[in-house]
């Protein structure tokens, strides 16, 4: 299989990776990634209407929508966690989205420790917009610290339940990792970023300097968002993106 597969349509192309979400997206020649966020997290449904409104005014078809943002009220239980799936992959395969039986839409979908949302629902998305002049633009999926397609999590977590310092720095050190490995196939790299999120309850203050800072991941600083990932014990992720126009949706 090709390191990446172009979406007809959509002026990108995608690292291919497991039903739920491809692990990354990058604009093609002569489209540019445009981000947008909601000032407040809309609604599963919800949210995908809107989103199909934005892309229709903006005269983009719905294979333009390539990544997304989400927020959940709490990290689910495995089974919990693939019934979800079931549910928000319905809409992408009902819009037309998937290639080949391959998911192209990149994700992170994270639950923030303090007010959490009461269902899942969109923090921002990501779509393609035609521009002759873009420079390259990418946006990497969210990375738990567990690899994917392993049948379940749990029994793949890196350090799983070992919150030490050498615990939580070998955590960070596999999703930097595989941050980096991602993006080596969009043709990307940290210095190309323009924008890096970390997502954890926990400090991270002690790998904070020595990995991330000293990988380049910082060049533009950090956003931490205090958030757990998405699936009971996983404890670090993040996500990163080289995207060049983002706005803000107001209420």
């Amino acid at each position: 299989m090709a390191a990446t597969i172009h979406v007809p349509g959509g002026g990108y192309r995608f690292i291919p990776g497991v039903y739920q979400y491809s692990a990354g997206v990058a604009a093609e020649p002569g489209f540019t990634l445009e981000r947008l966020r909601f000032a407040e997290p809309l609604p599963l449904m919800a949210g995908f209407a809107r989103i199909a409104e934005i892309l229709e005014a903006a005269g983009r078809p719905k294979a333009a929508f390539c990544a997304c943002e989400l927020r959940s009220p709490a990290p689910f239980t495995e089974d919990g966690f693939a019934a979800f799936n079931r549910v928000y992959g319905g809409v992408l395969q009902e819009w037309g989205l998937f290639r080949d039986g391959l998911n192209p839409v990149a994700r992170s979908n994270v639950c923030p420790e303090i007010a959490p949302p009461a269902e899942p629902s969109f923090h921002a998305f990501v779509y393609t917009v035609p521009d002759a002049s873009a420079v390259p633009s990418f946006a990497v999926a969210g990375s738990g610290e567990a690899p994917e397609g392993k049948g379940n999590y749990r029994d793949h977590i890196v350090a799983r339940g070992d919150l030490s310092p050498g615990g939580f720095r070998s955590k960070a050190r596999w999703v930097l990792g595989e941050m980096e490995r991602r993006m080596g196939l969009l043709g990307g790299a940290w210095n190309a970023t323009t924008g890096v999120q970390v997502y954890s309850v926990h400090d991270i203050h002690p790998v904070l300097a020595d990995e991330i800072v000293a990988r380049g991941a910082a060049r533009h600083g950090i956003t931490w968002q205090f958030c757990r990932p998405p699936v009971v014990e996983l404890d670090y992720e993040m996500d990163c993106r080289a995207v060049w126009r983002e706005r803000v949706l107001p209420p």
